[in-house]
């Protein structure tokens, strides 16, 4: 009888320890890992935000939101976007992109995806569904319905797109409403596949029109830029661009090797994008494209999101992101550039998504005109997605 009684007071003991690491960890992990250097409110010169104000379409191709514990349709203290920051922003579009997978002590030079993984833990503190717990393709499904089911809770204020009828529809609202927003799903690495090529098929139906090949790792598709190997397409990674190319989910090549760019650029028959990354031009990092490369992805009518975060590119990190978009504008003009911020994708930004005006200001500084401007604020990413959605 002791026995049983010691059995069930620790049992108790370990329900109410979890209870408490539940309601308190995940925001203290959310708080630690996604910073604001300079929180809102945000001024500029008038002449930035009359021009900001004249924006029709803002786009971002890169926001980790979905994989932390806020609802995202209210307006949170925590992170970097949420719906209702997506409204004053007016920001039209964002892709929410889903992590499943991510290595303790993860670099940009070198990783292995045998170690201990941080989202199994994140998944944990949660209290996400067990199946979570010990499946990559599990956690894709969950974060994709969270996102579908937070759009049905924002009523009629934001549009999911899967589609080009969708991303018309989400056009056509926002000509009488602006406070309408969308969103579309992305994926960081096909590892979450779990080697399944059906697993593909499965996860654009539940709405997945983004997908890049690897993240920090290698996988079964091939090597990382971060990875051990940085080998190129695998077999099975060369059946995943021909199936993704069949269903018109995007190739995002953020994160994959210089040789497996190389190997999808020679298979793909769409054109590709680099959803967060910068440019080796103006940051030497394993992280960043080559001008070669650059070059290649425009020639395809590709995008490259300039992302936010040093590494990606230099501080100070607003000018950085500016100068990197100036570089690729020197070597391949401005009709393949876009914004790629890396929100909420354990990163520290320079500001919110309520002070992308303070991005425009930079970008008049740097003598970008207000029509290049428009392409890269995100006039780019509608014509791209009006060409390449079905």
């Amino acid at each position: 009888m002791n026995a049983i009684k010691w059995l069930i007071a620790n049992s108790v003991a370990l329900i109410v320890i979890y209870a408490i690491c539940v309601s308190v960890v995940p925001d203290m992990l959310d708080r630690e890992h996604n910073v604001t250097i300079t929180p809102p409110p945000y001024k500029v010169s008038k002449q930035a935000q009359d021009l900001y104000n004249s924006l029709d379409f803002i786009a971002d191709l890169h926001c980790d939101a979905l994989l932390w514990s806020r609802d995202l349709t209210k307006r949170n203290e925590l992170g970097h976007v949420d719906f209702p920051r997506m409204q004053e922003a007016n920001m039209a579009l964002q892709a929410f992109t889903i992590v499943t997978k991510s290595p303790s002590g993860q670099n940009f030079s070198k990783n292995s995806g045998d170690g201990f993984d941080n989202i199994t833990m994140l998944n944990f503190f949660q209290a996400r569904p067990i199946s979570n717990w010990f499946s990559l393709y599990e956690r894709a499904v969950y974060q994709s319905r969270k996102l579908h089911g937070f759009a049905k809770d924002y009523n009629d204020d934001f549009v999911a797109v899967a589609s080009k009828g969708d991303f018309k529809t989400l056009l056509n609202r926002r000509k009488t409403n602006k406070k309408v927003v969308g969103g579309f799903l992305g994926i960081e690495g096909a590892h979450c596949l779990e080697g399944e090529i059906n697993n593909l098929d499965k996860l654009y139906d539940e709405g997945v029109r983004m997908l890049g090949p690897t993240h920090f790792f290698d996988n079964e598709l091939g090597g990382s830029a971060h990875g051990i190997s940085k080998e190129g397409l695998t077999d099975f990674g060369s059946q995943v661009i021909d199936r993704m190319n069949q269903l018109g989910i995007i190739i995002d090549l953020a994160h994959t090797s210089p040789q497996m760019i190389d190997d999808i650029l020679a298979q793909t028959q769409s054109p590709v994008i680099v959803s967060h990354t910068g440019v080796k031009g103006t940051n030497d990092s394993p992280r960043n494209l080559s001008d070669e490369h650059v070059l290649k992805i425009a020639a395809t009518g590709g995008l490259i999101g300039v992302a936010y975060f040093k590494g990606a590119v230099k501080a100070p990190l607003t000018k950085g992101i500016v100068d990197a978009m100036k570089y690729i504008k020197s070597i391949a003009g401005v009709q393949c550039i876009a914004l790629g911020s890396d929100y909420d994708g354990s990163m520290t930004a320079p500001f919110d998504v309520t002070g992308l005006p303070v991005l425009v200001e930079e970008m008049i500084h740097q003598g970008f005109t207000k029509n290049e401007i428009e392409a890269i604020m995100g006039g780019n990413v509608k014509k791209f997605m009006l060409a390449n959605l079905r």
